[in-house]
């Protein structure tokens, strides 16, 4: 039986989000788009989860229980994770964007999210 490449390549998401809600939205719309997702309501749970390393995507809530979005990928970076990085935030503001950037998120994504917007960001 021929296996599919895309099939063959799984792709991971580690979602970072503390709204119970909002988390269980995008791990429904990630893995309809073919992702393998973990999510974590916290910092610290996603960064001793083993799961980071393996992750293609992380998508983090900037305002976090335990940290923010930005300690995340700051951790990730300094383990030598090189994957993808979207910040969401219902707080947007210019410092907070400029601040995301600098510390290498792809995008910054405002909330309520845009199912659109989001997928255009993958």
């Amino acid at each position: 039986m021929a296996i599919n490449k895309n099939e063959s390549a799984v792709r991971r998401a580690l979602l970072v989000e503390d709204d119970e809600g909002v988390r269980r939205s995008l791990q429904l719309l990630l893995h309809w788009r073919g992702y393998d997702v973990r999510s974590y309501a916290g910092a610290a749970s996603a960064l001793t989860s083993g799961d980071v390393e393996s992750a293609d995507l992380l998508i983090a809530d900037f305002n976090l229980p335990d940290g923010t979005g930005l300690d995340v990928l700051r951790s990730l970076r300094n383990r030598g994770w090189r994957g993808r990085s979207i910040l969401i935030t219902g707080f947007h503001t210019a410092a907070i964007e400029a601040d995301a950037r600098a510390q290498g998120f792809d995008s910054v994504l405002e909330k309520p999210l845009r199912q659109q917007t989001l997928l255009a960001a993958l």
